[in-house]
């Protein structure tokens, strides 16, 4: 069957680092885009940072470019999320998804049938 388990969550100050994974199985990393996501607590969902499957295109929103890093690792068929200088409002649910590209362009946005984790929870204290 084939999933994404995002790992790495926790409690942490602000200022501080955190490195999330999201390990795939049932598929390669190198055929998806992997997309990283948070949700707060009455907000809607937000797409923070995407890798390509196609190439290394990256992308980043404007509110974690500088402050996060994503990269994949294919021996352990893993994305990783490295978030540093850590700030409250990041306090959230992080989820990742295993996104089809197909011949759209990189990072489309997911649908229903693509593969969600269920979350890790990141707690930024002030």
């Amino acid at each position: 069957e084939a999933q994404v388990v995002e790992s790495g969550g926790g409690l942490v100050q602000a200022g501080g680092s955190l490195r999330l994974s999201c390990a795939a199985s049932g598929f390669s990393v190198d055929d998806y885009a992997i997309e990283w996501f948070l949700q707060a607590p009455g907000k809607e969902r937000e797409e923070l940072a995407c890798i390509s499957g196609k190439s290394n295109f990256k992308w980043f929103a404007d509110s974690v470019k500088g402050r996060f890093a994503i990269s994949r690792d294919t021996a352990q068929n893993t994305v990783f999320l490295q978030m540093n200088n850590l700030k409250p409002e990041d306090t959230a649910v992080y989820y990742c998804a295993a996104v089809r590209e197909g011949a759209a362009p990189p990072c489309p946005p997911p649908s229903p049938s693509d593969y969600w984790g269920q979350g890790t929870q990141v707690t930024v204290s002030s």
